[in-house]
């Protein structure tokens, strides 16, 4: 069964008990997707890495060869 026949199903059966209809499938994915941003980032403070920039100072040390002065 696909996403969309469950949700269709869900629909219906909703509809039939009389309670509220199901979010449609990739309503929040923004949301969660930002959530995960936000806590990825209360990790690396807690961790004590920096909360930003890490990919582009990963990516300097691997194309120069050297770590980048930060600012």
């Amino acid at each position: 069964m696909s996403v969309t026949q469950q949700y269709l199903f869900d629909t219906y059966r909703a509809q039939r008990h009389g309670e509220p209809a199901p979010p449609a499938p990739g309503t929040h994915d923004w949301q969660v997707v930002r959530e995960l941003r936000d806590y990825r980032r209360f990790r690396a403070v807690v961790a004590g890495r920096p909360a930003r920039g890490r990919l582009r100072e990963a990516l300097g040390r691997w194309l120069t060869g050297r770590p980048r002065a930060s600012c």
